[in-house]
């Protein structure tokens, strides 16, 4: 059997992506395919989160956004958000030397004030120990909704104008990303999504206008650095002419 380790072509290289965004799906029915109860599929997605984070950092990406929890999560059953809060925490304190290790900075985008207060606690703990770091940013997108983001984002605005220090009609599209979660970062060149499902969930909407898509039936259980590398070698053929010719 083969022990190759994946690796990326000097084209993928040249045309690597700088942020990179996920929707990590499918942990429920990679459980349910095992007969095993869902909160597995969520403790094995933990593992390809670290997989993935380590592999993005080799490669050189700067930025990696993973939808972590949505606004629309917190619908599910109270038992199953209960064992999700308590996974994040462990999560967050626990990687704190992997990441340390790897030179990656924690970063996270959302409702985070919806969030239980041990994790806020523990988030901004694992923020602190990991905030000289200059390599990868992950970015966690908890509590996250995207239509949210631009109701906030244009209550903030509408706000300012109804003060008197925003012209109407200077409004631009940058004024808009400027009051944005993701205002510290730049917009993702690449959006992966696993378990074959073609929507985008309500996942940074603006922000993805001109990213290039790439759709995986690989369940995010089983998502690990070979996927990761696929889906770059496929970002590094594609042409991107955002709207041009």
């Amino acid at each position: 059997m083969s022990t190759a380790q994946p690796h990326l072509s000097e084209q993928a290289r040249a045309n690597l992506p700088a942020h990179v965004a996920i929707i990590m799906d499918g942990n429920g029915r990679w459980a349910r395919q095992r007969h095993l109860p869902r909160v597995e599929g969520h403790r094995e997605g933990a593992e390809s989160v670290r997989a993935v984070v380590r592999a993005a950092g080799e490669a050189g990406i700067k930025y990696l956004t993973v939808y972590a929890f949505s606004v629309e999560n917190w619908g599910r059953p109270k038992d199953e958000v209960d064992t999700l809060m308590k996974y994040l925490a462990r999560y967050l304190k626990n990687e704190i030397g992997e990441l340390n290790r790897n030179n990656v900075r924690l970063e996270a985008i959302g409702q985070i004030y919806r969030l239980p207060e041990f994790v806020q606690q523990q988030l901004e703990k694992s923020k602190a120990a990991l905030a000289r770091n200059n390599g990868l940013t992950l970015i966690l997108a908890l509590s996250y909704g995207s239509r949210t983001e631009i109701v906030e984002a244009v209550r903030d605005i509408a706000a300012k104008a109804q003060k008197g220090k925003l012209d109407p009609a200077e409004i631009t599209e940058q004024t808009i990303s400027q009051h944005l979660y993701t205002k510290n970062f730049p917009d993702p060149d690449l959006l992966i999504r696993t378990s074959g499902e073609m929507r985008l969930s309500n996942f940074l909407l603006w922000q993805i206008s001109y990213a290039e898509l790439v759709v995986t039936s690989t369940l995010w259980p089983d998502f690990r650095k070979a996927q990761l590398f696929d889906a770059l070698e496929e970002y590094g053929r594609r042409h991107r002419r955002f709207g041009g010719v």
